[in-house]
């Protein structure tokens, strides 16, 4: 062990070597870059020869360098697989489980005794998150996230798509101005998503209608408010039926038109890139994509 340099050393080798930059190394480190120097130093001067060649703008790898950093970026790899084997087997009968709160309590919650009743082994904790999550300083293995799907370092798993219907509660359609038609829906206001506005535009223009002729009604910041909103009669929301299906079984809310706007956004199942999935994970996964699939 005593022919062996320090672990520091080679660690500020590698993100060197990888980046070309002692700055970029640096700031993958949180170290200054006269330290990621100092390390380079101690590890040529350990070794007996050059590394590095510096220029003005960059460093380059010296024939020693590029030979010896081969099996160093090999080493590192092996040594992070091991840990997160070690961190999975650790874990094999528990999960951590992020969600958005809307999603926890409309969709995941109703089918979560199906999920215990199937592994009744698996310790489940869950957490409400309207962010996203950074798993490499969090206790969080798995999330679900919807939108595009444009989330870096994570390893994503397709779900369903996000569809919107019109819906509204039985009760605020006036018996002189029946919903028979899309076009009728002109004489009730609808209910927004302040940072999806161009979801009602969008369904109108889809169903061949003009969206200047229809009343706008109250602006909310999430799915979940309008629809709680359309319950309580206070105009016509789009949701995705999934989410509200003990409104639509107790007839507070009804589905207006099967005519569904298809959205850029999906529902994915995430969790750290490179990650070994232990167990509980690998059955969640499962267990959610055939929930998904049925539904």
């Amino acid at each position: 062990m005593n022919r062996l340099p320090p672990l520091n050393s080679l660690k500020c080798f590698e993100s060197a070597a990888r980046h070309g930059s002692f700055n970029k190394a640096a700031q993958e480190l949180n170290v200054t870059p006269s330290a990621i120097s100092h390390q380079i130093k101690g590890l040529e001067s350990f070794l007996g020869l050059e590394l590095f060649r510096r220029t003005r703008r960059k460093v380059v790898l010296t024939e020693a360098g590029a030979k010896y950093i081969e099996p160093i970026k090999q080493i590192f790899q092996q040594l992070e697989q091991a840990t997160a084997d070690l961190q999975s087997a650790q874990h094999a009968g528990s999960l951590r489980l992020a969600v958005a709160p809307a999603f926890l309590t409309r969709w995941l919650m109703p089918r979560m005794e199906r999920f215990q009743t199937r592994y009744p082994e698996i310790e489940i904790e869950i957490t409400s998150s309207m962010g996203l999550v950074d798993f490499s300083i969090g206790d969080i293995d798995m999330a679900v996230y919807f939108g595009a799907g444009d989330w870096d370092h994570v390893e994503m798993n397709y779900l369903r798509p996000i569809r919107l219907a019109p819906v509204c509660s039985p009760k605020m359609i006036k018996p002189d101005r029946p919903i028979n038609e899309p076009e009728d829906m002109r004489f009730y206001p609808l209910l927004h998503v302040s940072k999806r506005s161009d979801e009602w535009t969008d369904w109108l223009v889809q169903n061949g209608l003009d969206p200047k002729v229809f009343r706008r009604g109250l602006m909310f910041s999430s799915g979940s408010l309008t629809a709680g909103a359309a319950g309580q009669g206070l105009g016509i929301a789009l949701s995705d039926i999934s989410l509200i299906t003990p409104e639509l079984e107790s007839g507070q809310l009804k589905v207006l038109f099967d005519k569904q706007l298809d959205t850029n956004r999906s529902f994915y199942l995430v969790y750290e890139k490179k990650r070994a999935l232990t167990p509980a994970m690998t059955a969640f996964k499962e267990w959610i994509i055939e929930e998904m699939n049925d539904g």
